[in-house]
């Protein structure tokens, strides 16, 4: 049994055609026992033309139901009775309310023969139409008409329900697909944040330490004590990459993101200060100052603006030259939060690091310009008038609630 289910679940066609079969088995003897003289051939082809409509329902609806309006015609014009093979009627017109690739206009058709089709009947086969009372016509009528009804009710009722489910699947679709590209895109987000944060890391640190160790190196028998500060210095600075380096490793195997979408504990404006001192410890002269009245300020700005100096005093000290000095100016305005950073070294050597540089991948500027778009901020940087380079950043602030 079980296989027999599955084949006709399969192939419902063949269903239709076993009942279009056993319907005209029952209908046949309809027309042996009843049916005689001339109206038994009409009888027999409409017996055929509504089998026929009950095996090729599925394949061809709106053409079966003009075929099932023309038999149903023609038995009241040769005057063939109800019949066992009417069932077919009820059936195509469910089919043709129920189809969702079905036009309207035939599924309103098939609700128009539902309501005239049994009065019409009612009133060709009585025996004595006058004789009969007319509420006696009109509860035949409706009794007839009823079933009609509800076939093509439950067809369109199953027509709405499918379009109500292939709906809710089309925009289940277009949610995983959406879904799946804002992952996508969050994942190239997250990296490349990784990337600039490993960026400046590394940077800035290695430049503090490849500088120290060149000191040491060249001050390693005459001045012993400076070659011991600057081994400290390398030092610090070695433990201080090390322990930033493990924070964001950390982050990526863990999986997890702290609330805010950031890293913590994240650098700030407050470490301003020490970075400046930190720069100068290792060998480059910096003048900071901050100008206005010190806030509060979003983490995002404060990061971003930690990182801006950061490059820009590391691109200094690397492409500046001897003897290069830096100012650090950061001014508190009203609606937004400005940066300047300049240097009085050779400013062609930034162009070519800008283009690509010494290391061939030119990510400094690059990774700047990116972090004050994602804040909405505007960043410029190139020669300045008389020589060196001008790093100036504008990040807006949100005006505190």
């Amino acid at each position: 049994m079980q296989r027999l289910y599955d084949f006709f679940r399969r192939h419902p066609t063949g269903v239709d055609t076993f009942w279009a079969v056993l319907l005209l088995g029952f209908t046949g003897l309809w027309i042996v026992s009843d049916v005689h003289g001339a109206r038994q051939l009409p009888a027999v082809l409409f017996t055929l033309g509504l089998c026929l409509v009950i095996a090729l329902r599925r394949k061809a609806p709106v053409k079966m139901l003009l075929l099932t309006a023309a038999i149903g015609v023609g038995q009241l014009v040769f005057y063939v009775p109800s019949n066992p093979g009417d069932s077919a009627m009820f059936v195509i017109t469910y089919t043709v309310a129920s189809g969702p690739a079905i036009p309207r206009w035939a599924s309103r058709c098939a609700l128009l023969g539902a309501l005239i089709g049994p009065a019409l009947s009612v009133w060709r086969f009585s025996e004595a139409p006058t004789s009969r009372p007319a509420w006696e016509s009109a509860f035949f009528t409706a009794l007839l008409t009823v079933p009609f009804v509800l076939a093509w009710v439950l067809g369109d009722s199953m027509r709405t329900r499918r379009a109500y489910w292939a709906q809710l699947e089309e925009k289940a679709a277009r949610l995983e697909k959406e879904r799946e590209a804002q992952s996508r895109i969050a994942v190239a987000a997250e990296r490349a944040r990784i990337a600039r944060e490993l960026h400046d890391v590394v940077a800035h640190n290695v430049s503090v330490m490849v500088v120290q160790a060149d000191g040491a190196a060249y001050v390693l028998d005459a001045a012993p004590e400076q070659t011991r500060q600057a081994l400290e210095t390398i030092s610090g600075t070695g433990r201080q990459a090390l322990a930033e380096m493990r924070r964001l490793l950390g982050v990526l195997r863990t999986g997890e993101q702290p609330e805010g979408g950031e890293y913590v504990p994240q650098p700030g404006v407050e470490q301003l200060t020490d970075l400046m001192d930190q720069v100068r410890g290792a060998g480059l002269p910096v003048d900071f100052r901050v100008e206005g009245e010190p806030r509060p300020l979003p983490s995002s700005i404060e990061l971003t603006a930690y990182r801006i100096v950061q490059e820009a005093l590391t691109n200094t000290r690397k492409h500046g030259g001897p003897d290069v000095g830096a100012t650090v100016r950061l001014f508190y305005k009203d609606n937004d939060l400005d940066l300047l950073v300049e240097d009085d070294g050779r400013g062609a050597q930034h162009e070519l690091y800008e283009e690509g540089g010494a290391d061939g991948l030119g990510h400094g500027l690059i990774g700047m310009r990116e972090r004050v778009g994602m804040v909405g901020g505007s960043l410029t940087a190139g020669p300045r008038p008389g020589g060196g380079f001008r790093v100036s950043a504008v990040l807006p602030l949100k005006p505190a609630q």
